[in-house]
């Protein structure tokens, strides 16, 4: 480690660049070497001393003299937390630049031998039986062979209290022990428990409601007086409460006193928050252009925890207005129906839809992580198709065989549907997720038995994929999409143009456009197709605070026959990107470029002039 003589030059140098206060010295980079079995941003993150961000307008830090010399000891301690006690800063650089206004700094780290995990050892666990224990040893985070970390320690320890606490046992204990061996790099842990007396759930009372009833609150709750208690039905009841909206605060828990022997009291604590809400926004994105929204929501409407609301868009994508309905409690906790109304207008380059119609929902949520849907539509869907196609005679027959009037070029039907919906997932977010997948299947029935002018079975599946890498820093994110309609007798007029395929813009095939990725018209206008296949790759990489970069591949098609999916025929698009965290999620600026462009397309009905793609927008791409 470096002489404490050292450390004052130091000190002394950067005072007497320019006669600056200390404070005023920003830290541009901190680099580490000599870490190899540590997570170098964990390290980084554990540090006062921080790295200045690389936007003009970031966060800028400043060095610290006494800051720096309290991390120095601060790694030591970082280190020692997991598993290795013999880790020293070796060696220290603190470099101004030539302007002296800015350091960098490196840190040279000799990581020594770690302790390692010899055996884990679980007593007093019978309770459980060997099948829950077993399952618990598998899933806890200390691992036989590897570094004793002292947090996974910890953890391993909740785990083994929330088991128990998960399967009856409220009042359960369990105290860890560590032997380290002769030579001190040798740990056996040992979890001892206490598990207590076996309880139920006995009352439960609520507090702090006003406006809504205890009945609504009590309904909600996934524990019942007379279960055997369980840790994680307090917590699932708990997060219900929050998924109803009307609460600012939501706590579940246990009152231990004065119960009789074997059952425990349940407490639930709200405080309710405002029932009426008005939201505007209004911003600007590459595709859709100026946008505008208002929000109306009302919850606890007509009491019992339902909620409606009004949502009006305008932008140049689409517009319109749509109201909605949720009842949150059917029949049983898990259950629950919602109904949406609207006049709903999107454009595309070939044609515009105008869906003016309903659709009620009956929805299942087994879990945070499980959730199935069946659903009745009707509506009924109004296309014209653009001037551009409707005056190119060639395409007459063509336009017949859609289902358009030749000499008006509209559509116009009733749609009545069944659908069946399901979703799994496990990503640990929606906005920005770094692990985990998401599986979303679709099924739709129209026509057959139901009335209405057309009749179609649809099919679809989206999956996503997050691997993390090098402790999340770095993220292979995966999607693929596929989907199929299928027109009743083969012909293409009994499937609407407003459920048509099409690919292309922020989410897919980003080297092109919105709509811009699918068959053809005679004159190069993309019309939608009945069979779509895409599948993108993206790598994710941690630059600096919140900034992040990417670089993407995207393929897929859309074609106009169902089932249809030719591998030969896919369109590849390639391209880098920025991220900015915030918390409405990242801000995203992608640049696609296509590896083969479509011969004759039209964009503003013009032949396509640049083969690339600029995209602003919020969220990641999926």
């Amino acid at each position: 480690m470096r002489h404490p003589a050292c450390t004052i030059f130091i000190a002394i140098l950067i005072a007497a660049a320019g006669c600056r206060e200390e404070g005023k010295i920003r830290v541009d980079h901190i680099t580490f070497r000599g870490v190899r079995a540590i997570d170098v941003d964990r390290l980084r993150a554990a540090l006062a001393t921080k790295q200045s961000s690389i936007l003009p307008w970031g966060r800028q830090q400043y060095f610290n003299q006494t800051q720096f010399d309290a991390d120095l000891q601060r790694i030591q301690a970082f280190y020692a937390d997991r598993g290795f006690p013999d880790a020293r800063v070796t060696h220290t650089d603190v470099q101004l630049n030539e302007a002296q206004d800015a350091v960098n700094i490196t840190i040279t780290i000799d990581e020594g031998a770690p302790i390692t995990v010899a055996a884990v050892n679980f007593v007093g666990f019978d309770v459980l039986g060997p099948e829950r224990l077993a399952n618990l040893q598998s899933r806890i985070p200390l691992k036989v062979g590897a570094p004793r970390d002292r947090q996974s320690v910890v953890d391993s320890r909740e785990m083994a209290v929330n088991e128990l606490k998960d399967h009856g046992y409220p009042n359960a204990v369990v105290a860890a022990a560590e032997d380290d061996g002769p030579n001190g790099k040798r740990a056996t842990l040992t979890f001892t428990a206490v598990p207590g007396m076996l309880a139920h759930v006995g009352r439960i009372e609520v507090v702090g409601n006003t406006s809504v009833s205890d009945r609504v609150i009590e309904r909600e709750l996934t524990i019942r007086p007379g279960d055997l208690y369980q840790r994680s039905a307090l917590q699932d009841s708990q997060r219900r409460l929050y998924g109803m909206e009307l609460f600012q605060f939501a706590n579940v828990e246990t009152l231990d006193a004065g119960e009789p022997p074997g059952e425990v009291a349940i407490r639930v604590t709200v405080v309710e928050g405002k029932h009426q809400r008005v939201n505007f926004g209004v911003g600007y994105g590459t595709e859709e252009k100026a946008r505008a929204d208002a929000e109306y929501r009302h919850l606890n409407f007509l009491g019992g925890a339902r909620s409606a609301g009004v949502h009006a868009r305008w932008s140049s994508l689409d517009r319109g207005l749509r109201l909605d309905f949720n009842q949150p409690y059917l029949f049983r906790p898990h259950v629950s129906f919602g109904a949406e109304a609207q006049h709903w207008r999107t454009l595309t380059p070939a044609y515009g839809s105008i869906v003016t119609g309903g659709r009620a929902t009956l929805t299942y949520r087994k879990n945070p992580r499980f959730t199935w849907s069946a659903s009745f539509t009707s509506e009924h869907d109004s296309s014209a198709i653009a001037n551009d196609v409707l005056t190119d005679l060639t395409l007459r027959n063509d336009l017949i065989a859609l289902g358009l009037d030749p000499t008006t070029g509209e559509q116009n039907g009733t749609l009545d549907a069944f659908g069946v919906d399901l979703q799994a997932s496990t990503a640990d977010s929606l906005l920005d997720p770094h692990h985990g997948y998401q599986l979303i299947l679709h099924g739709e029935q129209a026509g057959r038995l139901l009335p209405g002018d057309f009749a179609y079975f649809a099919a679809s599946a989206d999956a996503r994929q997050y691997l993390p890498l090098f402790g999340a820093r770095v993220v292979v994110a995966s999607r693929v999409q596929l989907g199929s309609i299928d027109p009743a007798a083969g012909d293409p007029a009994n499937v609407p143009f407003s459920k048509k395929y099409f690919l292309g813009g922020s989410t897919s095939l980003r080297g092109w456009g919105r709509y811009e990725v699918s068959p053809l018209s005679g004159s190069g206008l993309p019309i939608g197709g009945t069979s779509l296949f895409a599948w993108s790759e993206e790598l994710r990489v941690g630059l600096a605070g919140k900034l992040s970069g990417v670089l993407f591949l995207d393929s897929g098609n859309v074609w106009a026959d169902p089932w249809t999916v030719r591998l030969n025929d896919l369109r590849y698009a390639v391209g880098p990107g920025l991220r900015y965290d915030t918390p409405v999620g990242p801000i995203r600026v992608d640049l696609g470029f296509q590896l083969n462009p479509i011969d004759g397309l039209l964009v503003n009905g013009e032949p396509q002039k640049r083969p690339w793609r600029l995209h602003v927008s919020i969220g990641q791409a999926f």
